[in-house]
């Protein structure tokens, strides 16, 4: 009992097939993998030397500088 055969493993999968649908696991898979390649982009992009953090905070100011706020009054139910 500490293992399970491949019968009952094929068994899962047809239920997890029959309840996501293949469309949507694929979707799934496919978020999946972009997710990691992200991940992996960005700590390739972690790897910068450092005369390109000098430069990083003053780009971070000038976004900052173009954000916008909306202000917004909050009714209350009477």
């Amino acid at each position: 009992m500490g293992s399970f055969s491949i019968w009952h493993w094929l068994i899962v999968l047809l239920i997890v097939v029959m309840v996501f649908g293949t469309k949507k696991l694929k979707n799934i898979g496919s978020d999946l993998g972009g997710a990691v390649k992200g991940f992996k982009d960005g700590m390739k992009d972690g790897t910068t030397p450092a005369a390109d953090d000098k430069a990083a905070p003053a780009q971070q100011v000038a976004n900052a500088a173009e954000k916008t706020t909306i202000d917004v009054e909050a009714k209350q139910k009477s």
